[in-house]
């Protein structure tokens, strides 16, 4: 299963529209997976003609956002055995309040496999006490400057996880 994602597209804020170059990257993936500050459910619809969309809501967006089925505060996944937590904000490196595998079982009932999550708007792909982080980035505002950014591709595979950040060109 191939999984695009990406995060903090803050439009219309940060761009008018989704760059055109995120639909080339993320033809023919089983699903997308939005980590939050959508700002505008249009972003999800133009990603839904490309594949199934989650999101979860960013601390940015509106509670609004939530009357849309596809959006929830975080999103528990299970996909060819491996657990998938989908989040705006992950404490990473971990907070020294709230380390990692508590943050994980207070937002998704227990340890998880795969996290995704986005805020920082720094794209990140790292394994850290077993468990498989990545951030997309910023599509449209990558480190805070409006500019095209990048985006990523997870690929699960008989009980494998591998991603990888894609810089938009």
């Amino acid at each position: 299963m191939r999984i695009g994602l990406l995060s903090d597209t803050h439009v219309p804020d940060a761009a008018k529209g989704l760059p055109a170059q995120v639909a080339d990257v993320f033809r023919g993936v089983d699903m997308i997976l939005h980590a939050g500050d959508i700002y505008q459910l249009s972003v999800l619809d133009e990603l839904q003609a490309i594949a199934p969309v989650l999101a979860a809501r960013g601390d940015d967006d509106h509670f609004r956002l939530l009357q849309d089925p596809r959006v929830k505060e975080k999103h528990r996944l299970e996909i060819d055995g491996l657990k998938l937590g989908l989040s705006h904000i992950v404490p990473y490196p971990e907070w020294v309040w709230q380390p990692l595998d508590e943050r994980m079982k207070k937002d998704f009932g227990g340890p998880m496999d795969i996290l995704v999550f986005g805020d920082t708007h720094e794209p990140l792909v790292e394994t850290y006490k077993g468990v498989l982080l990545v951030n997309p980035g910023s599509a449209t505002l990558p480190f805070y400057r409006p500019r095209l950014g990048t985006v990523g591709m997870l690929t699960i595979e008989l009980g494998k996880a591998r991603a990888e950040i894609i810089q938009l060109v």
